[in-house]
C-alpha cells in the first residue's frame, strides 16, 4: 500500500489546530485587510510541533508533495513545507539543489510573510546564489514587491 506521505502530513498537523493562537497570529501576522498578510489564514500551530513534523516527513515526501504543501492557504502548511525544503537542499547533490531552488523560485509568492522568507531565503537561495548566479537575486532585490526584496535580502545573511 503506497503511503499519501502529503495527506498523512496534513493530518499530522491538523492535530495540532488551536483556535486561540490562530486568532493570535492572524492578529500577529496582520491578515487584515489592508495588513501585510492579508487573507493568510492561520491553524494555531506552534512552530516546535511544525519541526516534529517536518522532521518526520523530510526524508519520504517527494518535491511534487513539498511543493503542493508550499502552495497551500494555511501559513503554518507552507511553514513546515519550508522546513522541509531546506533539509531536502541541505543534504541535495548539486542537480537536486537546483531543481528545489527552481520550486522555491517558482512559488515565491507563496512565500509572502516575514517569518517564511527569514526561515527559508539565506538557506535555499541565499545558498544557492552564493555558490552561483546572481541573476535572480538582483531580480528579487529589484523586483518592486516587498517579499521578493526581502528574499533577496535576507538571503544574504
Amino acid at each position: 500500500m503506497k503511503i499519501n506521505f502529503k495527506e498523512t502530513l496534513l493530518k499530522d498537523l491538523k492535530k495540532y489546530k488551536d483556535g486561540i493562537f490562530a486568532k493570535h497570529h492572524a492578529k500577529y501576522f496582520q491578515t487584515h485587510k489592508g495588513g501585510y498578510g492579508e487573507g493568510d489564514s492561520f491553524w494555531g500551530l506552534k512552530i516546535p510541533q511544525q519541526r516534529i513534523t517536518a522532521r518526520k516527513y523530510w526524508k519520504d515526501i517527494n518535491l511534487k508533495d513539498v511543493e503542493k504543501l508550499l502552495q497551500h492557504k494555511v501559513h503554518e502548511v507552507r511553514l513546515t513545507a519550508l522546513m522541509i525544503l531546506i533539509e531536502k537542499y541541505k543534504k541535495a547533490d548539486d542537480d537536486a539543489k537546483s531543481v528545489i531552488v527552481k520550486i522555491y523560485l517558482k512559488n515565491s509568492e507563496c512565500i509572502n510573510n516575514w517569518d517564511l522568507v527569514d526561515l527559508s531565503a539565506p538557506y535555499i537561495p541565499g545558498h544557492y546564489w552564493h555558490n552561483n548566479s546572481l541573476k535572480d537575486f538582483w531580480k528579487y532585490a529589484e523586483s518592486g514587491n516587498l517579499w521578493k526584496e526581502r528574499i533577496a535580502m535576507v538571503s544574504t545573511v
